[in-house]
Formats: C-alpha cells, sequence, structure tokens
C-alpha cells in the first residue's frame, strides 16, 4: 500500500486511523486529508512525541493497514 491510496480513500481510512490516535479529533482528521506529514504533525501536537516517533508510528500502522487493503 502506498501513502497515495491513503489519500486517495481519506473517507475510509479516517475511522482506522481515529482507532489507532484516539486524541485526534474530526477537525484534525479534515485538516488531515489524508496527508502524511499533517497526519505526523498532528501526533506529534497530541501526543508529544518527536517527529521520528510519529513517522514509526505511521509506518507500523501502514504496514498493519496491508492485511487489510492489499495493493492493487
Amino acid at each position: 500500500m502506498n501513502w497515495d491510496q491513503v489519500e486517495g480513500n481519506w473517507k475510509q481510512f479516517k475511522g482506522k486511523v481515529k482507532e489507532q490516535w484516539g486524541k485526534l479529533t474530526d477537525d484534525h482528521l479534515d485538516v488531515i486529508a489524508g496527508k502524511r506529514d499533517q497526519l505526523a504533525g498532528k501526533i506529534q501536537e497530541s501526543y508529544g512525541v518527536t517527529k521520528e516517533e510519529a513517522e514509526k508510528q505511521i509506518s507500523t500502522w501502514e504496514k498493519n493497514q496491508k492485511d487489510i487493503y492489499p495493493p492493487k
């Protein structure tokens, strides 16, 4: 799965993102709009983690989504 799939199907992924990062509000998710850098920034802001940690969390989450949304 590449990030273009997430961005293109953001409405479907919003629920999965919220499951993983429950502190993110619907307003945050609307601002993120499927953009990885925006997601990383909001994770940093909401959870008080470094950019590197936010990226690591996103990468792990992304790998887990491959089981649900296999590459086309």
